[in-house]
């Protein structure tokens, strides 16, 4: 599992959050290291067999425009009605030969391995993860050049891919934005290859274009990093005044002159006093952490409580889950919720809010706590959806 300490250790922890994050690409090489891939040419051939992905979920892609479905694939309808595009392997390969590219959006919902890097990435950006894959085989650019609205952070799998980075030509280019960034001209800052096990960051809005021109077909994949700019804090904001009486009040748009200006002096005085708040942000992150659904699954067969059986495995489902905790109590808050221990329970959460998973058995015996005890615990965080049982079901 690719988890967050691996994470950083590759990327480069504190360091590149610091010098390099938001400010500037970054390659990094494998120097010949290996690892468990999340995702392999067979991997891919079976997601294609066994789910119906259709456009824009699973694509084909070229010199920046979709592929016709019906170029590669056939209608197929049942005797209940319902219809889908089924991949035709042989139409499929033509067009890939012909330069297109396969893409796969938000691959990590539907293989467990791309999951779990996407978890562990998560908790080393603490913003959420979605995990596109893209396959090549030409020299053929599938998309031209083009900036992304998020950041990314590209692992190649198989073969090798060509990146030109150009860089931003408008500064945080945002999917909202009151202007487009403009083309860049001239040549590129940096021209690279990437090969198996290659890392690459790059910021939001620097343009870029990728070909697979290495004469080896091409497996990677684009973990995409959610934004959180000036404007997501500041809409957070507006939801927290809503405590204010004067926040909440209506705007006097029929008022004089007078009850309009002291209308924004009051407005203005509440924003400037949570703006001067030196923990306003930390509060703002907490509750990015705390608040986001995660990645809910079920834990059947089990409706109710989770058993007291030794061998049952649980995971974390929320992979910014906080643990916070003092002299009186431990709090436990994610996916919306949050919940107030004793003390002895400390351990057995921040084990949990590691993101392995981990069986009841050893839960209670690295927290000190009794196998019952542990039940009870991930019962409670199962039914408020931040921890599902994973394995060990008899």
């Amino acid at each position: 599992m690719i988890d967050s300490a691996s994470w950083a250790q590759r990327l480069g922890g504190d360091a590149f959050l610091a010098q390099t994050c938001f400010r500037a690409h970054k390659v990094i090489r494998s120097n010949g290291t290996t690892s468990p891939s999340p995702l392999t040419w067979g991997d891919l051939n079976e997601i294609v067999a066994a789910h119906r992905l259709e456009p824009p979920r699973m694509r084909l892609s070229r010199a920046g425009e979709a592929v016709p479905a019906t170029a590669y694939s056939i209608l197929r309808t049942n005797r209940r009605g319902v219809s889908w595009y089924q991949p035709q392997p042989a139409e499929f390969h033509a067009r890939l030969a012909e330069g297109a590219s396969l893409v796969i959006d938000a691959i990590d919902q539907i293989h467990p391995p791309v999951r779990e890097a996407a978890a562990g990435l998560e908790r080393f950006f603490r913003t959420p993860v979605q995990v596109n894959a893209y396959a090549s085989w030409t020299a053929e650019e599938g998309f031209g050049t083009h900036w992304d609205d998020h950041d990314v952070v590209v692992l190649q799998l198989e073969g090798a891919k060509r990146w030109k980075i150009y860089g931003p030509t408008r500064r945080s280019p945002a999917w909202r934005d009151v202007e487009a960034p403009e083309a860049p001209t001239g040549e590129p800052l940096a021209d690279i290859i990437l090969n198996p096990g290659d890392l690459l960051y790059l910021p939001r809005g620097w343009w870029h274009s990728v070909s697979a021109d290495q004469g080896r077909a091409s497996l990677h994949l684009t973990f995409g990093l959610a934004t959180q700019t000036g404007a997501e804090f500041l809409g957070w904001l507006c939801d927290d005044l809503r405590v204010s009486t004067n926040v909440r009040a209506d705007v006097p748009r029929f008022g004089t002159s007078e009850e309009r200006a002291d209308y924004l002096a009051a407005v203005r005085k509440e924003v400037l006093a949570a703006l001067e708040d030196p923990g306003v942000l930390g509060r703002w992150e907490r509750s990015l952490d705390t608040t986001h659904p995660g990645r809910p699954r079920l834990s059947l067969p089990h409706l109710a409580a989770v058993p007291a059986e030794p061998g049952i495995t649980v995971q974390l489902t929320v992979p910014r889950a906080r643990v916070d905790e003092d002299d009186q109590a431990v709090t436990f808050a994610g996916a919306g919720s949050e919940w107030t221990f004793a003390l002895p329970v400390a351990q057995a959460l921040r084990l949990l809010a590691t993101g392995r998973p981990i069986t009841l058995a050893d839960l209670a015996a690295e927290s000190e706590l009794t196998l019952g005890q542990a039940a009870e615990i991930v019962t409670a965080l199962v039914t408020g959806q931040a921890v599902a049982v994973v394995g060990g079901s008899r």
